[in-house]
């Protein structure tokens, strides 16, 4: 394919190209004088000699670059939606852009720790290989922006609304709660909750809407999902993807430079966990999918115990099998539900393989093993007894619902079990973190 300036947004990104290459030499040169110090002050600065007027140029030549990167991440979700490579690459070039900033930023007000300096030097280059990739791309790839049509804003907030799975979402959440109460053994402080939980919805929500980017042919067949906005084309493939990459991005970002690398690094491995382990392999290769993958939603407490300590041990990792217990019952019970829609969905889910009644059966031992492992915390002394009266008697009604399910049968027990075990969750979680701040 011919490379061309024809559209509009080619033009603008080679211009956005040159705009970052000015501002980079001066900020290479600031660097090696180190002119900073001749220069005092934010966002502007008042420069005392000759040496200062070069950081003043680099810092105007940044934000004269940031200008043009927010004009041409506009133009490509306006002109561009349909680029399942233009799109994406935008927007993750974007990211990465103001997010060299912020980690710039936090390297100095955190006295350059090694994990965000070495964060600053692979987006660095990152951001590089993004942007030249995206001026060849565009000349190659990138259509007259007036042949797109006008879009529902509101409908369109709506539908990205719902790509981020925001129940999912919010039960992730409360995990993750649970995990920085229990890290710290008190109420989080303000900061430390809102930058955790931000960075956890954020990387949830990017999760999910990658997930349903893998999955928008597949949720065409079933019931449950054939609704959803990729599923059923109110959203564009490309969105869905950009989407998803982008909030992931956001989510690593966030909790680098607001809590610690261990909590970001742990997200991350949760993102592609669930994006790459499950979405792409597991959940259609086998029979054991919910099993396996439900490591990827059990990753949550881990991010917010370490968010509190910068550590893991024992208390986090059996934090991490409670809920990696409880996956595969929820999901069973829903897949008895749902059966005739994975089976049209060519998805192995265990009734539609061994049958609803081993199903049952699963459930209910997988029931028993999840009740076992929450004892685990009280019998190593790592909580105390109000935590172990709310395991027992929660543990208790959750086995009464599993033996329903295994002993009764039909859709209407295994909707109750699918409910209860939800709220079971809450419950556990909840009372996790009352024991810990007693």
């Amino acid at each position: 394919m011919k490379y061309s300036l024809k559209s509009s947004f080619a033009r603008w990104v080679l211009v956005l190209f040159f705009a970052v290459l000015a501002s980079t030499i001066p900020g290479l040169l600031v660097t090696i004088t180190g002119a900073s110090i001749h220069c005092q002050g934010f966002p502007l600065c008042v420069p005392d000699n000759s040496l200062g007027w070069l950081k003043f140029v680099h810092i105007l030549s940044v934000g004269l670059a940031a200008i043009l990167m927010l004009v041409v991440f506009h133009k490509a979700w306006m002109e561009q939606r349909e680029q399942r490579i233009l799109l994406p690459l935008t927007t993750i070039l974007s990211v990465m852009f103001f997010g060299q900033s912020l980690v710039g930023a936090a390297q100095v007000m955190q006295g350059f720790p090694a994990h965000l300096m070495f964060l600053h030097q692979l987006t660095t280059v990152s951001l590089w290989v993004s942007l030249l990739l995206l001026v060849y791309a565009s000349g190659v790839l990138a259509i007259d922006g007036r042949k797109v049509g006008s879009l529902n804003k509101r409908q369109r907030l709506k539908d990205f609304f719902a790509l981020s799975k925001p129940l999912i979402v919010g039960l992730l959440l409360i995990t993750t709660y649970g995990g920085l109460v229990i890290g710290g053994k008190a109420w989080p402080s303000f900061s430390l909750t809102f930058w955790t939980l931000i960075g956890g919805a954020l990387a949830a929500s990017g999760s999910s809407a990658l997930n349903q980017y893998i999955d928008r042919e597949l949720d065409k067949n079933m019931q449950r999902t054939a609704k959803r906005p990729l599923a059923d084309g109110r959203l564009m493939d490309a969105e869905g993807l950009a989407f998803g990459l982008g909030l992931s991005l956001i989510s690593y970002y966030i909790l680098a430079c607001f809590v610690n690398g261990l909590a970001a690094l742990l997200s991350l491995v949760g993102i592609i966990y669930y994006v790459v382990l499950y979405s792409l392999w597991l959940k259609k290769a086998t029979v054991q999918n919910i099993v396996i993958g439900g490591g990827a939603g059990a990753i949550p407490p881990m991010v917010g115990y370490a968010a509190a300590t910068g550590h893991l041990d024992w208390t986090a990792w059996i934090l991490f099998a409670i809920i990696f217990m409880w996956t595969p019952p929820h999901f069973w019970a829903l897949a008895i539900v749902r059966m005739k829609d994975y089976q049209n969905a060519g998805v192995p889910m265990l009734p539609v393989v061994r049958g609803e009644l081993e199903t049952r059966r699963q459930i209910f031992v997988y029931t028993i093993e999840l009740v076992l492992v929450t004892l685990l915390l009280p019998i190593l002394n790592l909580a105390g007894s109000v935590y172990l009266v709310s395991s027992l008697v929660l543990g208790g009604a959750l086995l009464y619902a599993a033996w329903a399910v295994w002993r009764q049968g039909g859709n209407k027990v295994a909707w109750r079990m699918y409910k209860w075990s939800s709220t079971y969750l809450v419950f556990i979680f909840l009372a996790i973190m009352i024991d810990a701040v007693l």
